[in-house]
Protein backbone atom coordinates (compact mmCIF):
# COMPACT_ATOMS: atom_id res chain seq x y z
CA UNK A 1 0.00 0.00 0.00
CA UNK A 2 1.38 3.16 -1.13
CA UNK A 3 1.95 6.04 1.90
CA UNK A 4 -0.94 8.80 1.56
CA UNK A 5 0.05 12.18 -0.02
CA UNK A 6 1.64 14.58 2.02
CA UNK A 7 -0.89 17.36 3.40
CA UNK A 8 0.31 20.31 1.59
CA UNK A 9 0.39 23.98 3.99
CA UNK A 10 0.80 27.56 2.86
CA UNK A 11 1.66 29.12 6.12
CA UNK A 12 0.63 33.03 6.63
CA UNK A 13 2.49 35.43 9.14
CA UNK A 14 3.97 38.83 9.00
CA UNK A 15 6.63 37.68 11.13
CA UNK A 16 10.12 35.92 9.53
CA UNK A 17 11.13 33.95 12.65
CA UNK A 18 7.27 32.20 12.99
CA UNK A 19 7.43 31.66 9.81
CA UNK A 20 10.75 29.97 9.62
CA UNK A 21 9.71 28.33 12.98
CA UNK A 22 6.35 26.83 11.67
CA UNK A 23 8.55 25.73 8.00
CA UNK A 24 11.15 23.89 9.66
CA UNK A 25 8.36 21.76 12.08
CA UNK A 26 5.74 21.14 9.50
CA UNK A 27 8.49 19.58 7.05
CA UNK A 28 10.14 17.44 9.60
CA UNK A 29 6.65 15.61 10.04
CA UNK A 30 6.31 12.85 7.49
CA UNK A 31 2.48 13.52 7.23
CA UNK A 32 3.07 17.42 6.17
CA UNK A 33 5.19 19.52 3.55
CA UNK A 34 5.22 23.45 3.30
CA UNK A 35 4.01 24.37 -0.54
CA UNK A 36 4.99 28.13 0.36
CA UNK A 37 4.77 31.13 2.81
CA UNK A 38 3.01 34.64 2.40
CA UNK A 39 4.19 37.72 5.15
CA UNK A 40 0.62 39.04 3.93
CA UNK A 41 -2.94 38.73 3.61
CA UNK A 42 -2.92 40.44 0.08
CA UNK A 43 0.28 37.76 -0.86
CA UNK A 44 -1.95 34.81 0.82
CA UNK A 45 -5.09 35.26 -1.86
CA UNK A 46 -2.34 35.14 -4.59
CA UNK A 47 -0.40 32.23 -3.30
CA UNK A 48 -3.73 30.11 -2.68
CA UNK A 49 -4.45 30.60 -6.29
CA UNK A 50 -0.64 29.44 -7.63
CA UNK A 51 0.17 26.65 -5.08
CA UNK A 52 -3.57 25.31 -3.89
CA UNK A 53 -2.68 24.03 -0.58
CA UNK A 54 -4.76 21.70 1.62
CA UNK A 55 -4.23 23.45 4.53
CA UNK A 56 -3.61 27.22 5.51
CA UNK A 57 -2.33 28.48 8.53
CA UNK A 58 -3.33 32.58 8.99
CA UNK A 59 -1.98 34.52 11.53
CA UNK A 60 -5.03 36.80 13.33
CA UNK A 61 -2.67 40.03 13.44
CA UNK A 62 -0.95 41.38 10.78
CA UNK A 63 -0.55 45.13 9.16
CA UNK A 64 -2.19 45.91 5.83
CA UNK A 65 -5.04 43.20 4.97
CA UNK A 66 -4.69 41.13 8.42
CA UNK A 67 -6.58 37.84 8.97
CA UNK A 68 -10.04 38.31 9.77
CA UNK A 69 -10.04 40.53 6.49
CA UNK A 70 -7.69 37.62 4.54
CA UNK A 71 -9.85 34.93 6.18
CA UNK A 72 -12.89 36.93 4.76
CA UNK A 73 -11.41 36.45 1.15
CA UNK A 74 -10.46 33.18 1.07
CA UNK A 75 -14.06 32.20 2.21
CA UNK A 76 -15.57 34.10 -0.84
CA UNK A 77 -13.35 31.63 -3.46
CA UNK A 78 -12.43 29.18 -1.34
CA UNK A 79 -15.37 28.37 1.05
CA UNK A 80 -14.23 24.73 2.16
CA UNK A 81 -10.53 25.36 2.47
CA UNK A 82 -9.44 24.14 5.63
CA UNK A 83 -7.62 27.70 7.41
CA UNK A 84 -5.87 27.32 11.21
CA UNK A 85 -5.92 30.47 12.64
CA UNK A 86 -2.60 31.36 14.37
CA UNK A 87 -3.22 33.59 17.36
CA UNK A 88 -1.74 35.03 20.68
CA UNK A 89 -3.16 34.10 23.58
CA UNK A 90 -4.17 37.81 24.72
CA UNK A 91 -7.62 38.76 25.00
CA UNK A 92 -6.88 41.01 21.79
CA UNK A 93 -5.56 37.82 20.01
CA UNK A 94 -8.90 35.43 21.78
CA UNK A 95 -11.36 38.09 20.75
CA UNK A 96 -10.11 37.95 16.96
CA UNK A 97 -10.06 34.22 17.09
CA UNK A 98 -13.45 33.89 18.02
CA UNK A 99 -14.33 36.29 15.51
CA UNK A 100 -12.64 34.65 13.17
CA UNK A 101 -14.46 31.23 13.73
CA UNK A 102 -17.78 32.78 13.25
CA UNK A 103 -16.24 34.02 9.44
CA UNK A 104 -15.87 30.89 8.71
CA UNK A 105 -12.29 29.69 10.11
CA UNK A 106 -11.82 25.80 10.56
CA UNK A 107 -9.79 25.73 13.66
CA UNK A 108 -7.48 27.83 15.69
CA UNK A 109 -3.74 27.10 17.41
CA UNK A 110 -1.98 29.71 19.62
CA UNK A 111 1.05 30.53 19.74
CA UNK A 112 3.81 29.57 21.89
CA UNK A 113 4.95 32.73 24.34
CA UNK A 114 8.50 34.11 23.39
CA UNK A 115 9.75 33.29 26.68
CA UNK A 116 9.10 29.51 26.47
CA UNK A 117 12.51 29.08 24.15
CA UNK A 118 12.90 27.85 21.07
CA UNK A 119 12.49 24.55 22.06
CA UNK A 120 9.17 24.89 23.69
CA UNK A 121 7.74 26.69 20.97
CA UNK A 122 8.70 24.02 18.42
CA UNK A 123 6.96 21.29 20.97
CA UNK A 124 3.80 22.98 21.62
CA UNK A 125 3.56 23.56 17.80
CA UNK A 126 4.29 19.59 17.57
CA UNK A 127 1.95 19.06 19.63
CA UNK A 128 -1.17 21.45 18.97
CA UNK A 129 -1.09 22.71 15.08
CA UNK A 130 0.14 19.73 13.55
CA UNK A 131 -2.26 17.71 15.23
CA UNK A 132 -5.00 19.89 14.29
CA UNK A 133 -3.40 19.88 10.21
CA UNK A 134 -3.52 16.10 10.80
CA UNK A 135 -7.12 16.04 11.74
CA UNK A 136 -8.23 17.94 9.09
CA UNK A 137 -7.08 15.42 6.05
CA UNK A 138 -9.82 13.73 3.98
CA UNK A 139 -11.07 10.00 5.42
CA UNK A 140 -9.91 8.80 2.11
CA UNK A 141 -6.31 9.97 3.12
CA UNK A 142 -6.47 7.79 6.39
CA UNK A 143 -4.37 5.19 6.23
CA UNK A 144 -7.26 2.78 8.62
CA UNK A 145 -10.55 2.62 7.26
CA UNK A 146 -13.21 4.73 7.68
CA UNK A 147 -16.03 4.47 10.61
CA UNK A 148 -19.02 2.92 9.94
CA UNK A 149 -21.58 5.70 11.18
CA UNK A 150 -25.08 3.61 13.31
CA UNK A 151 -27.41 4.60 15.00
CA UNK A 152 -28.96 2.76 18.16
CA UNK A 153 -32.22 1.01 18.08
CA UNK A 154 -35.10 3.49 17.33
CA UNK A 155 -36.97 4.13 21.00
CA UNK A 156 -39.87 5.66 22.10
CA UNK A 157 -40.18 9.55 23.38
CA UNK A 158 -42.26 8.58 26.35
CA UNK A 159 -40.43 10.76 28.58
CA UNK A 160 -40.07 13.85 28.88
CA UNK A 161 -36.28 16.28 28.80
CA UNK A 162 -35.25 18.33 31.60
CA UNK A 163 -31.86 19.46 30.63
CA UNK A 164 -29.45 19.38 26.60
CA UNK A 165 -26.05 18.63 27.62
CA UNK A 166 -23.72 19.06 24.33
CA UNK A 167 -20.10 18.47 23.85
CA UNK A 168 -17.66 19.61 20.96
CA UNK A 169 -14.19 20.40 20.05
CA UNK A 170 -13.00 21.68 16.26
CA UNK A 171 -15.45 23.31 14.56
CA UNK A 172 -17.68 23.75 17.43
CA UNK A 173 -17.44 27.60 17.63
CA UNK A 174 -19.08 27.89 14.41
CA UNK A 175 -21.47 24.60 14.91
CA UNK A 176 -22.15 26.79 18.23
CA UNK A 177 -22.79 30.17 16.35
CA UNK A 178 -25.36 28.36 13.98
CA UNK A 179 -27.52 26.57 16.91
CA UNK A 180 -27.86 28.50 19.83
CA UNK A 181 -29.03 31.79 18.05
CA UNK A 182 -32.29 29.26 16.37
CA UNK A 183 -33.03 28.71 20.39
CA UNK A 184 -36.56 29.96 21.13
CA UNK A 185 -36.72 33.04 23.62
CA UNK A 186 -39.01 30.50 25.53
CA UNK A 187 -36.99 27.54 25.41
CA UNK A 188 -38.09 25.63 28.30
CA UNK A 189 -34.85 23.55 29.67
CA UNK A 190 -31.44 24.05 30.55
CA UNK A 191 -28.36 23.70 27.98
CA UNK A 192 -25.03 23.02 29.44
CA UNK A 193 -21.96 22.93 27.01
CA UNK A 194 -18.51 21.86 27.23
CA UNK A 195 -16.31 23.32 24.02
CA UNK A 196 -12.59 22.57 24.18
CA UNK A 197 -11.29 25.70 24.56
CA UNK A 198 -8.71 27.84 26.94
CA UNK A 199 -9.99 30.03 29.57
CA UNK A 200 -10.21 33.54 27.93
CA UNK A 201 -11.95 31.80 24.90
CA UNK A 202 -14.40 30.23 26.49
CA UNK A 203 -15.43 33.68 28.34
CA UNK A 204 -15.31 35.37 24.85
CA UNK A 205 -17.67 32.91 23.41
CA UNK A 206 -19.75 32.84 25.86
CA UNK A 207 -20.13 36.68 25.47
CA UNK A 208 -20.66 36.55 21.43
CA UNK A 209 -23.03 33.99 21.77
CA UNK A 210 -25.40 35.87 24.66
CA UNK A 211 -25.12 38.81 21.71
CA UNK A 212 -26.74 36.31 18.79
CA UNK A 213 -28.98 34.59 20.98
CA UNK A 214 -32.37 35.34 22.46
CA UNK A 215 -31.66 32.76 25.30
CA UNK A 216 -29.11 34.40 28.22
CA UNK A 217 -25.80 32.51 27.61
CA UNK A 218 -23.15 32.54 29.67
CA UNK A 219 -19.88 30.85 31.06
CA UNK A 220 -20.84 28.52 34.25
CA UNK A 221 -19.64 29.39 37.78
CA UNK A 222 -19.45 27.57 40.85
CA UNK A 223 -23.32 27.27 42.34
CA UNK A 224 -25.07 28.75 40.22
CA UNK A 225 -28.66 26.96 39.81
CA UNK A 226 -30.01 25.76 36.25
CA UNK A 227 -32.39 27.58 34.76
CA UNK A 228 -34.99 27.16 31.69
CA UNK A 229 -34.03 29.69 28.82
CA UNK A 230 -30.26 30.11 29.90
CA UNK A 231 -26.86 28.27 28.53
CA UNK A 232 -23.78 27.41 30.91
CA UNK A 233 -20.36 26.89 29.05
CA UNK A 234 -17.69 25.19 30.93
CA UNK A 235 -14.92 27.70 31.46
CA UNK A 236 -11.24 26.73 30.17
CA UNK A 237 -9.27 24.68 32.31
CA UNK A 238 -12.01 23.54 34.75
CA UNK A 239 -14.17 20.39 34.48
CA UNK A 240 -17.54 21.38 34.61
CA UNK A 241 -20.52 18.91 36.18
CA UNK A 242 -24.00 18.75 37.76
CA UNK A 243 -24.66 17.89 41.77
CA UNK A 244 -28.12 17.29 43.26
CA UNK A 245 -29.18 20.11 45.87
CA UNK A 246 -32.37 19.86 47.45
CA UNK A 247 -34.84 19.69 44.56
CA UNK A 248 -32.42 22.12 42.09
CA UNK A 249 -29.33 21.29 39.81
CA UNK A 250 -26.37 23.25 40.37
CA UNK A 251 -23.35 23.83 38.59
CA UNK A 252 -19.82 22.62 40.07
CA UNK A 253 -16.50 23.37 38.60
CA UNK A 254 -13.18 21.57 39.53
CA UNK A 255 -9.58 21.56 38.44
CA UNK A 256 -9.65 17.52 38.57
CA UNK A 257 -7.11 15.73 35.86
CA UNK A 258 -7.48 16.20 32.81
CA UNK A 259 -9.72 13.39 30.83
CA UNK A 260 -9.27 12.28 27.28
CA UNK A 261 -6.53 15.46 27.60
CA UNK A 262 -9.48 17.79 27.83
CA UNK A 263 -10.46 20.11 30.70
CA UNK A 264 -12.99 21.02 30.52
CA UNK A 265 -13.74 17.21 29.32
CA UNK A 266 -17.51 16.37 28.25
CA UNK A 267 -17.34 13.00 29.91
CA UNK A 268 -17.14 14.88 32.59
CA UNK A 269 -20.74 16.80 32.40
CA UNK A 270 -22.46 14.17 30.35
CA UNK A 271 -21.98 11.50 33.70
CA UNK A 272 -22.84 14.26 35.86
CA UNK A 273 -25.95 14.78 34.06
CA UNK A 274 -27.18 11.54 33.72
CA UNK A 275 -26.30 10.87 37.28
CA UNK A 276 -28.69 14.12 38.36
CA UNK A 277 -31.57 13.91 35.44
CA UNK A 278 -31.42 10.17 34.97
CA UNK A 279 -33.63 9.21 31.86
CA UNK A 280 -34.50 12.96 31.12
CA UNK A 281 -31.28 14.20 29.54
CA UNK A 282 -30.72 15.15 26.15
CA UNK A 283 -26.86 14.60 24.93
CA UNK A 284 -25.61 16.30 21.81
CA UNK A 285 -22.14 15.48 20.00
CA UNK A 286 -20.90 17.85 17.50
CA UNK A 287 -17.98 18.13 15.44
CA UNK A 288 -14.50 17.43 17.33
CA UNK A 289 -11.35 15.87 17.17
CA UNK A 290 -10.98 12.70 19.52
CA UNK A 291 -13.44 10.94 21.22
CA UNK A 292 -14.19 12.92 24.35
CA UNK A 293 -18.02 12.46 25.25
CA UNK A 294 -18.16 8.79 23.68
CA UNK A 295 -18.19 6.96 27.21
CA UNK A 296 -20.39 9.92 28.80
CA UNK A 297 -22.88 9.57 25.88
CA UNK A 298 -22.81 5.98 26.99
CA UNK A 299 -24.14 6.37 30.35
CA UNK A 300 -26.73 8.97 28.95
CA UNK A 301 -27.93 6.09 27.46
CA UNK A 302 -27.35 3.61 30.37
CA UNK A 303 -29.60 5.69 32.32
CA UNK A 304 -32.45 6.32 30.18
CA UNK A 305 -31.90 9.44 28.14
CA UNK A 306 -31.38 10.33 24.59
CA UNK A 307 -28.63 11.08 22.67
CA UNK A 308 -27.99 12.71 19.56
CA UNK A 309 -24.82 13.53 17.03
CA UNK A 310 -23.61 15.58 14.17
CA UNK A 311 -23.17 13.49 11.04
CA UNK A 312 -20.04 13.50 9.33
CA UNK A 313 -20.62 15.49 5.98
CA UNK A 314 -21.62 18.51 8.04
CA UNK A 315 -18.60 18.03 10.99
CA UNK A 316 -15.55 19.91 10.34
CA UNK A 317 -13.92 16.34 12.30
CA UNK A 318 -15.95 13.65 12.67
CA UNK A 319 -14.16 12.20 15.69
CA UNK A 320 -16.30 12.60 18.77
CA UNK A 321 -19.85 11.94 17.00
CA UNK A 322 -18.39 9.62 14.71
CA UNK A 323 -17.28 7.54 17.88
CA UNK A 324 -20.31 8.18 19.72
CA UNK A 325 -21.91 6.50 16.00
CA UNK A 326 -19.56 4.22 15.69
CA UNK A 327 -20.43 2.80 19.19
CA UNK A 328 -24.20 2.68 18.37
CA UNK A 329 -24.86 4.75 21.25
CA UNK A 330 -26.84 7.98 19.23
CA UNK A 331 -30.47 7.86 18.67
CA UNK A 332 -30.63 9.98 15.91
CA UNK A 333 -27.13 10.92 13.16
CA UNK A 334 -28.46 14.48 11.35
CA UNK A 335 -27.43 17.36 9.68
CA UNK A 336 -26.67 20.63 10.88
CA UNK A 337 -29.22 22.24 9.60
CA UNK A 338 -31.62 19.50 11.28
CA UNK A 339 -30.26 19.61 14.89
CA UNK A 340 -31.75 22.58 16.51
CA UNK A 341 -35.62 21.93 15.03
CA UNK A 342 -35.09 18.13 16.44
CA UNK A 343 -34.01 19.12 19.84
CA UNK A 344 -36.61 21.70 20.17
CA UNK A 345 -39.03 19.05 19.19
CA UNK A 346 -37.96 16.33 21.06
CA UNK A 347 -37.95 19.11 24.39
CA UNK A 348 -41.23 19.50 23.60
CA UNK A 349 -42.88 16.47 22.94
CA UNK A 350 -43.89 16.30 26.71
CA UNK A 351 -43.72 18.48 30.11
CA UNK A 352 -41.19 21.05 30.50
CA UNK A 353 -38.61 21.50 32.74
CA UNK A 354 -39.47 20.55 36.47
CA UNK A 355 -37.39 20.56 39.56
CA UNK A 356 -34.57 17.79 39.67
CA UNK A 357 -36.01 14.76 41.59
CA UNK A 358 -39.70 15.09 40.15
CA UNK A 359 -39.41 11.99 37.92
Amino acid sequence: MSASPRIRVLIVDDSLVVRRVLSEVLTSNPATEVVGTASSGELALIRIEQLKPDVVTLDVEMPGMGGLKALAAIRKTHPKLPVIMFSTLTETGAAATIEALALGATDYATKPVASGGLATARKQIEVELVGKILALRPASALASPSRISSAAAPRSLARRVDVVAIGCSTGGPGALAQMIPQLPADFPVPVVIVQHMPPLFTKLLSERLNLLSKVTVQEGQRGQKLLPRHVFVAPGDYHMYITQSSNNAILDLNREPPENSCRPAVDVLFRSVARVFGPHVLGVVLTGMGSDGALGAKAIRDAGGQVIVQDEASSVVWGMPGAVAAAGIADLILPMGTLIPEIVRRVSAHRSYAAVGAR
